[in-house]
C-alpha cells in the first residue's frame, strides 16, 4: 500500500468529491489505520481487526464516487459489488465468497503487472530476437551445405563460417531496423497458442462457484489450441512480448503475493446494502423476499468477520480485509441488519444530500467536472467552449429544482442536465466549426433555454430528466 497520510488522503479526494467531509475522514483513518497495522510486530498484528464502515446517504452524493477513488489512491486490491447481486446458498445468484475470489483476481492481475513491468526489458529483447528469426528465416548450417549427384550432403567448413558471419551480420541490420521500427509494416506468419479459459467454455455451468479442485481439473483437461496468422511486425512484437513475459515470470510467486496482498490490504466496497436490510413492517407482508436477504445476511457475516474461502489459486483469510458498506436506508434503516452484522460495521457516517451551492463546486472545482469534460471533447472538434458564471448558476438551479420536483437523485441530476444544454451543439459541432466558427460561450440564457421548459413540465420532465 502507498503511504499516504489521512490529510492527504482526504486532499486527494477533494479533488473529485466536493463535501462530505466525515465520510472522507474516516476512510483515510481506515486505510492509515491499514498501513499501521503492517508496521507492527506479527503477534499484536494478528489481533488489530479493520474498522469497518457503513455509508449511509442518499444517491449521488458520493458514496461510490469516494470507493472508486480509494482504488486508485491505496495501490491495494480493491472490487466494488452490490449486495442485491448475492443470494442465499440454494438460491439461483452469485455466491457470497465469489467477491473474495473476484477481489483475488484483481490482485493476481495487480501483481502480474508489476512483476511483468519488471522484466520489460528483458521480454523486448527476447522478441525482438524472435521477430528477426521470422524475418530471416533458415540457418547457416542449411546455407553452408551442398548437394551430392549421389543425393547426399556435405558441409564446407570454410563455407559454414562465412555463412554465419554474413548471417550475424545481416541478423544486426535486421535488428537495428526492427528496433527502429522500419519494418513495422512488413507481414510475418505466427504460430499463437493458447488455451480457452474453463470460465468462458463452461459459462452456463456456473464454473465459479464450482469446487476449485474440479475447476482446476476442468482447466487441465481442456486441450492447448494454436492457430498461425499473418500479422504486421509491428503487431507479431506485442503478441511476443507477451509471449516472452509469461515465460519470465513465476507463476507461483506471483500467486503467493497476491494472496498475501489480498489478504493483507484487501478492500471489498459493498454498495446497495440496504437492498438486503429488512425493514421492520417489510417481514410482515412478504415472504419470500425478505427471507432471501435474512439469507444474505448470514452468509455474509461469515465473510465479514473473517473465516477462510477456497479458491482456485488456494485460500484466502478475510479476517484483515476491509469492507465499506454503503446504502441509502430510505426505507430500511442500519438497525434493520442483523445485530451481528451491524456489528461488524461499527464506523458509520451519514453523507449530506446536494444543494444548489454543491452543484456549483461540482461543476468547477473538481479536476473531472462536468464542464471540464465537455470542453475537452468539443476541443477535439475545434470548437472552444467557454462557460459564463451565470451559466454555471443556471445549470445548478435548474439541477436543484428538478431534483425537488421528481426524484433527489443528488449530483446525477447534473449528468442529465448538462447533457440537455450540449445535446445539439454536439450533433452540429463539425458544421459549425466548417462554418467558422470557433467560439461558443454558454450563457445564462441559452441555458435556460435548452433545459427549463422541460423542467417546468412535469409529465415531460419524468421522462426526460
Amino acid at each position: 500500500m502507498q503511504n499516504l497520510t489521512p490529510r492527504q488522503i482526504v486532499e486527494a479526494l477533494d479533488n473529485y468529491i466536493i463535501g462530505q467531509a466525515d465520510a472522507k475522514r474516516a476512510v483515510a483513518v481506515a486505510i492509515r489505520n491499514r498501513w499501521r497495522r503492517q508496521q507492527l510486530d506479527d503477534g499484536i498484528a494478528k489481533e488489530i481487526y479493520p474498522k469497518n464502515i457503513v455509508m449511509i446517504g442518499p444517491t449521488g452524493v458520493g458514496k461510490t464516487e469516494i470507493a472508486r477513488r480509494l482504488a486508485t489512491l491505496t495501490g491495494a486490491p480493491f472490487i466494488k459489488v452490490e449486495a442485491s447481486k448475492f443470494t442465499e446458498v440454494g438460491y439461483h445468484g452469485r455466491d457470497v465468497e465469489s467477491m473474495i475470489r473476484d477481489l483475488l483476481d484483481q490482485a493476481i492481475a495487480m501483481v502480474r503487472a508489476e512483476q511483468a513491468e519488471a522484466v520489460a526489458a528483458k521480454a523486448h529483447e527476447a522478441a525482438t530476437d524472435r521477430l528477426v528469426d521470422l524475418l530471416l528465416p533458415g540457418s547457416a548450417e542449411q546455407v553452408a551445405k551442398s548437394f551430392n549427384l549421389d543425393g547426399t550432403f556435405e558441409t564446407d567448413p570454410q563455407a559454414e563460417e562465412e555463412a554465419a558471419q554474413r548471417r550475424e551480420r545481416t541478423r544486426q541490420r535486421l535488428r537495428e531496423q526492427v528496433e527502429a521500427g522500419k519494418l513495422d509494416d512488413r507481414e510475418v506468419e505466427l504460430t499463437i497458442s493458447h488455451k480457452p479459459a474453463a470460465s468462458v467454455m463452461f459459462a452456463n455451468m456456473g464454473l465459479e462457484q464450482m469446487d476449485p479442485d474440479m475447476a482446476n481439473m476442468f482447466e487441465r483437461i481442456i486441450p492447448e489450441q494454436s492457430n498461425t496468422r499473418r500479422m504486421s511486425v509491428a503487431e507479431a512484437r506485442q503478441v511476443l512480448i507477451e509471449q516472452e513475459t509469461d515465460v519470465l515470470l513465476d507463476k507461483d510467486k506471483i500467486t503467493d503475493e497476491a494472496i498475501e496482498r489480498t489478504e493483507q490490504s484487501g478492500i471489498v466496497f459493498l454498495d446497495e446494502i440496504d437492498k438486503i436490510a429488512v425493514s421492520s413492517d417489510g417481514d410482515k407482508r412478504s415472504g419470500g423476499p425478505d427471507v432471501s436477504r435474512q439469507g444474505v445476511q448470514r452468509d455474509l457475516l461469515p465473510i465479514v468477520e473473517g473465516s477462510t474461502v477456497t479458491t482456485r489459486h488456494g485460500v484466502v483469510h478475510t479476517d484483515h480485509i476491509l469492507f465499506v458498506a454503503a446504502g441509502a436506508f430510505h426505507v430500511a434503516a442500519v438497525s434493520d441488519l442483523m445485530p451481528e452484522l451491524q456489528g461488524r460495521f461499527p464506523i458509520r457516517v451519514e453523507l449530506q444530500a446536494l444543494g444548489r451551492d454543491d452543484f456549483i463546486r461540482i461543476l468547477t472545482e473538481p479536476d473531472n467536472a462536468l464542464t471540464k469534460q465537455q470542453q475537452a471533447l468539443l476541443g477535439v472538434e475545434g470548437l472552444k467552449i467557454t462557460f459564463e458564471p451565470s451559466a454555471i448558476e443556471a445549470i445548478a438551479d435548474l439541477a436543484a429544482q428538478a431534483n425537488a420536483r421528481l426524484e433527489n437523485i443528488g449530483a446525477r441530476r447534473l449528468m442529465t442536465i448538462v447533457e440537455k444544454v450540449f445535446e445539439q451543439i454536439n450533433f452540429d459541432a463539425p458544421e459549425r466549426v466548417a462554418d467558422g466558427e470557433k467560439r461558443l460561450p454558454i450563457t445564462d440564457a441559452f441555458v435556460r433555454e435548452q433545459v427549463e421548459s422541460i423542467v417546468q413540465d412535469e409529465d415531460l420532465s419524468k421522462f426526460v430528466l
